[in-house]
């Protein structure tokens, strides 16, 4: 990161006449792996949303809400979760309190297990007439860098991107790499600790950081150009 950005933590009230649209990060805390901190999703999200705010006084990043409905991983130590009826109710009451004052709200999502809540709580706010979308912090499992389910290549490449140091490159291994599809009903059943023993679901071995460097511009280039186009779909999603 090189250009300035507006953290509306550090604001006092008076700097925030005028319309802004306000980018909160939303993750999670809970196991990836043996090689990534329990913060990783949180962590990519607040970095999409920095990113996509450099040089835009409009655009004001929020504190990352760091806990999710993480219930999938609760069979390993660390994960904290809040649940989907939680994670619901706070978002409700964030789009709200935030439509008092900012023209625009966007919660940028970095753990796919929020959904369908993110989206069904921002419909909910649509429908009750407030400007508030949610952008999803995923990588396509196909092309040059095809994304991963959990703590495999993709996830491991973005921090060695964001911050080497919490990496721990000697314990990367792989966990189950078959293709999320096949994992699902097992996955639904008994959650990540039943397809995999080490919470790995792909195998992060040779993971770069420059391989995460491509990663991130994209999911901030995808975000910068949907919030100029704003073309929330029926469920609040930015296409």
């Amino acid at each position: 990161m090189t250009g300035r950005v507006t953290r509306l933590g550090e604001r006092a009230w008076t700097d925030l006449g005028g319309r802004h649209t306000v980018l909160l990060p939303v993750g999670s805390l809970e196991q990836h792996g043996p090689h990534l901190p329990l913060d990783t999703d949180t962590r990519i999200a607040a970095a999409v949303a920095r990113r996509a705010a450099e040089d835009d006084p409009a655009l004001l990043v929020a504190p990352p809400l760091a806990y999710g409905a993480s219930g999938e991983h609760e069979g390993f130590a660390g994960t904290l979760s809040i649940g989907h009826d939680a994670l619901r109710t706070v978002l409700v009451e964030l789009g709200r309190s935030a439509a008092r004052w900012a023209s625009r709200l966007v919660f940028v999502n970095g753990h796919g297990g929020n959904l369908p809540t993110v989206p069904d709580a921002v419909a909910q706010l649509r429908h009750e007439g407030r400007e508030v979308a949610w952008f999803g912090c995923a990588v396509p499992q196909s092309g040059t860098h095809g994304g991963d389910a959990h703590a495999g290549r993709t996830e491991t490449a973005i921090l060695l991107a964001l911050d080497p140091s919490v990496v721990r490159i000697e314990a990367m291994e792989p966990g189950n790499t078959a293709p999320l599809a096949e994992l699902l009903p097992t996955l639904v059943r008994g959650g990540v600790a039943a397809a995999s023993a080490n919470g790995v679901l792909g195998d992060p071995r040779g993971a770069t950081a420059r391989e995460g460097e491509e990663l991130l511009e994209g999911m901030v280039g995808q975000l910068r150009e949907r919030l100029g186009r704003w073309l929330p779909d029926d469920r609040g999603r930015l296409g």
